[in-house]
This record gives structure tokens, C-alpha cells and sequence, in this order.
């Protein structure tokens, strides 16, 4: 009987190749495991499908004999199985040893060293502090009786506006808060939040976490916590806002960083490990009230081909009103503070809309009750020619 192939490791990007002359479906890997990208030539990205752990050697076998006219195709197999396999992207002897060195890796080091300084900004700090002053733009009167901002997580190249109008509500009187940075888990476990102790660097300097509020919250709600969640090696959710507080307060503050995964219930806490969480952390607000300052890592609407739709989406163009016109009815219900309200609007894992920061913003709404909020700028943005994202800036008191 023949083997079945190994299954392609699930979370993976997949894209069109931006490369004109080298077109095909472009494979990285998120957790970056690995550090290689494939590109699939058309026509053998169905062979790549059928790495499924249930498609045969045979299977991979015809399709390629069907794809090429040629009945000898065996270096062909050898060498979709070998590439794939030395990228660390298939479920195999080769792609564990992967794993499990990075995630020994992460927990080994002493600091969460920056994953996207030289890229999403830059490396160099007089760089960074000249992009940075370029983006947030002349300083105003700070805000009074801020309990949160929300912001994107999006590049901050493509959303310095809405950045913006979130950060420079901040000034001087906060500095000395704990600023809970609720970020979107993009690769993590479901239902599970994401914590770590290590201090986050950026070129602007080195800032701790609050080991107390860690320590509650691994200690009351073991079973929703990830402890040093290797997420936080290569998210960029919480990175990016990080990176704006070290910019206007320096390095030396405090923070509570915590990776929010999806939430997949109707009612997110008819999961116990939620329900825990969301209790433990709403006791840490009601304690600690104005101790606290909480940022809101989230992106919005991610529409177009590039997520799975079959239209080239323009923003504020044809299907972007109307998702214009959905963003902004869930953002009055943020605004409300409405969690319930905001959470129908999402239907759960079956979200039209695609948000990228849903779990976030029920957190939120949920350990903060007494929230209500503004919208301060709402944007969407070309992500490539077909495809939006949306993002907005927020403030909420209470």
C-alpha cells in the first residue's frame, strides 16, 4: 500500500508570487521556523495540495505525470518532497526538529528581541525617532481621563494616520501607567491568551513587562494562559505598539503584554478557559482602575483576493462602501461598550468581514465595562491591488 504524503503544516502563508517573472504560489512561513520561500510554479501548485496526509505517493505520482506528459517523473517528486520538506513546511521528521528548536530558542533567551525593526521600520534609532515624529506629526493637548486607545497593528507605513490619532492622546501625565497592550494572536491557539516575562527591545531601548499582574494571571487562570508563548517571538501586534509608547515615554515603562486568541464560541465564555481569563483580568481592572492605561492592538476588514474573495477590492470603492458601512456600525458598538452587540456583529469564526482583532476588543469590552468610546480615524488601505485591509484610531474613558 502506498504512504500517504505528509501533511502541509497549517499555518503557513500562502500567496501569489509578487515576482513577475517568477510567478507561481508563494509559501514562507509565519512562525519562521524557517527562514526559506518557496515559489510553486502554476502548474504544479495542485501536486503541492495534495501534501494532506490522506493523497498517496501514487496520487502525487499521476497528477504529476498528468501535469507534465512524462511517464519517468520521479526527480520531479523527489524534488517537491525534498524543498518542502528542507524548508521545514511539512509535518515531518524535518519540520519538528524545526519547531522544536526555535520554541527552545525563544525560551532560552533573555529579552524578545525585535522581529520586524529593518522592515515594518526602521533599525537604526535616529532613523526610527526621525520616521516615528514624521508619522505621529506635532504634538497636541493630550487627552484627559483616558481608560484605553485602540490602534492598528497594520505596517505603520500604510496606517500612520490612524496611528496617529490614537498616540497623540497620550502625554505626560500617563507615562507612570501600566499600559495593557491586548494584541491579536495571528498563529496562536485558539481561546488561550499568550503571555511572556521577557523584556521587549526595540531600537528605542529595553521595557519590562509587570511581573505581578503575570505572575495573578498564571496563577488564576492556568489553563487560558500560554507562559512564554513563542507567538510573541514573531507577532508584530503588540511589537508595533511597543515600539509608539517607547517613542513618546522612552523604554523605562511598564506594560502587560497579552497575545488574545480567537475566540471560537458564540459566546466566548461558554469556553471555561475564556470565561477564567476574562474574570481574572476584569478583577485586575476593577483593582487597579486608573493604574492601568489599555492599548488595543487591532486591524479591522481584510478583504480582496488576497484573503479569499472573489473581487478585487478598492478601498472605498464599490464592496468597500458596504464594509465601510459595517466597520463603523461594530465600531458604534465598541463605542457603546456594547460586548454583546459587537460580538453578534462578528458571528464568531464565521465573520464576513474577517477582523483581525475581534478577541482584542471583546477582552476589552468585557474586563471594562464601563468603556465608551470615539473614533478619532477610520481608514482602508491597498494592501496590493486587490485587496483592503481597515483599521482605525480610538480612545475610550470610563
Amino acid at each position: 500500500m502506498a504512504a500517504c504524503l505528509p501533511r502541509l503544516r497549517g499555518d503557513l502563508d500562502f500567496m501569489p508570487s509578487p515576482v513577475e517573472d517568477t510567478p507561481g504560489l508563494l509559501i514562507r512561513d509565519s512562525f519562521r521556523y524557517s527562514d526559506a520561500i518557496l515559489v510553486i510554479p502554476p502548474p504544479l501548485v495542485p501536486c503541492v495540495g495534495l501534501f494532506d496526509g490522506v493523497h498517496t505517493e501514487l496520487d502525487r505520482r499521476a497528477a504529476l505525470v498528468q501535469v507534465t506528459g512524462q511517464l519517468d517523473v520521479s526527480d520531479i517528486q523527489n524534488q517537491i518532497a525534498g524543498s518542502l520538506s528542507r524548508a521545514g513546511f511539512l509535518e515531518d521528521e524535518a519540520g519538528a526538529e524545526m519547531k522544536a528548536l526555535r520554541h527552545a530558542e525563544f525560551a532560552a533567551a533573555l529579552v524578545r528581541e525585535p522581529s520586524h525593526a529593518g522592515s515594518a521600520y526602521p533599525e537604526d534609532p535616529a532613523e526610527l525617532r526621525s520616521t516615528v515624529d514624521q508619522w505621529l506629526g506635532p504634538a497636541v493637548e493630550p487627552a484627559a481621563g483616558l481608560l484605553a486607545i485602540a490602534a492598528p497593528h497594520v505596517s505603520p507605513e500604510g496606517g500612520y494616520d490612524s496611528y496617529r490619532s490614537a498616540y497623540r492622546l497620550l502625554g505626560p501625565a500617563y507615562k507612570d501607567r501600566t499600559f495593557v497592550i491586548l494584541g491579536t494572536s495571528h498563529y496562536g491557539e485558539p481561546d488561550r491568551f499568550g503571555l511572556t516575562r521577557k523584556p521587549w527591545v526595540t531600537p528605542f531601548g529595553e521595557t519590562r513587562p509587570h511581573p505581578g499582574l503575570i505572575d495573578e494571571l498564571e496563577r488564576l487562570a492556568p489553563g487560558a494562559v500560554l507562559m512564554e508563548d513563542y507567538c510573541h517571538a514573531v507577532e508584530h501586534s503588540i511589537e508595533f505598539q511597543v515600539m509608539f509608547l517607547q517613542s513618546i515615554y522612552g523604554p523605562d515603562i511598564s506594560i502587560l503584554p497579552v497575545l488574545c486568541g480567537a475566540h471560537t464560541r458564540d459566546i466566548p465564555e461558554e469556553e471555561d478557559n475564556v470565561r477564567r481569563f476574562l474574570g481574572t483580568l476584569g478583577d485586575i481592572a476593577a483593582r487597579e482602575k486608573s493604574r492601568l492605561l489599555w492599548v488595543l492592538g487591532v486591524d479591522m476588514a481584510h478583504m480582496g483576493q488576497r484573503y479569499g474573495d472573489p473581487f478585487e477590492a478598492l478601498a472605498h470603492q464599490n464592496e468597500m462602501l458596504a464594509v465601510g458601512g459595517d466597520d463603523r456600525d461594530r465600531m458604534d458598538r465598541m463605542a457603546a461598550g456594547d460586548a454583546q452587540g459587537f460580538w453578534e456583529r462578528i458571528g464568531g469564526s464565521r465573520d464576513a468581514l474577517k477582523w483581525c482583532g475581534s478577541s482584542p476588543i471583546y477582552t476589552f469590552l468585557k474586563v471594562c465595562p464601563e468603556a465608551r468610546g470615539t473614533l478619532h480615524h477610520y481608514e482602508q488601505w491597498n494592501i496590493d491591488p486587490a485587496s483592503v485591509v481597515t483599521f482605525a484610531g480610538m480612545s475610550f474613558t470610563g
